[in-house]
């Protein structure tokens, strides 16, 4: 009584359906074929080159490949390993500094850009998967001379303080008012509760894209009259 049922690793005394014998064999195969695709030596090298296509996808890597992005209407190349995220391209590599890493784990929302159209984490994507995409960034708005009607409206309610945080805010806003010119205060805290705001600004931020939107309706009626 209370004895535990031995495990025989066998077919017959097993839950799981694969027995330890029947991993370790895999395991073995699975290291021999990896050595051979990774070997540079003589006698593998040459006969098991990693393919070039696999099941029809064409692959890329593991060194440095050309790739090419469309960047706020403009085109930009860069030579990138695969591995690289689109935030690190577009820091490190493009020079567009905007987007901020912080917890570079896609809770934060500092580094919110628009791809296609929608809200991501930079951080969160691969740059060699963004390719033929347009990506949006704060650089991509008005600057200091002239600043956007989004970036004015910040400005004018108090919507950042250490201001690390903001450009994020700002793209995470953008996206919203693309697709809903004029949402509700409930469609705005949807729209930004993937972004953190650690100086706690969320009231002046919330206030921001409203008034971005009633301006923009004021001047539709305007426009009218």
């Amino acid at each position: 009584m209370g004895k535990k049922a031995k495990n025989t690793g066998e077919s017959g005394g097993r839950a799981s359906g694969l027995s330890r014998r029947d991993f370790l064999r895999g395991s073995a195969a699975a290291g021999a074929l990896g050595g051979a695709l990774l070997a540079g030596g003589e006698g593998a090298g040459a006969a098991v080159a990693a393919p070039r296509r696999l099941a029809g996808v064409e692959l890329a890597g593991p060194g440095a490949v050309a790739m090419s992005f469309r960047i706020n209407g403009k085109r930009r190349q860069a030579s990138l390993e695969p591995r690289v995220t689109l935030l690190d391209a577009l820091r490190d590599h493009l020079d567009l500094t905007a987007a901020k890493k912080v917890c570079d784990r896609g809770t934060c929302g500092a580094c919110t850009v628009i791809v296609a159209g929608q809200a991501v984490y930079a951080c969160s994507v691969l740059a060699i998967e963004a390719q033929g995409k347009a990506i949006e960034t704060v650089e991509g708005l008005g600057g200091p001379d002239k600043l956007q009607p989004l970036q004015a409206a910040f400005v004018a309610n108090d919507a950042q303080q250490c201001g690390f945080c903001t450009p994020g805010f700002v793209m995470a806003a953008k996206a919203l008012l693309d697709r809903n010119p004029h949402p509700a205060l409930a469609d705005v805290h949807r729209a930004l509760s993937g972004n953190f705001c650690r100086c706690g600004t969320y009231a002046g931020l919330r206030q921001a894209v409203l008034g971005t939107s009633r301006a923009d309706a004021g001047a539709e009626d305007g426009g009218h009259g």
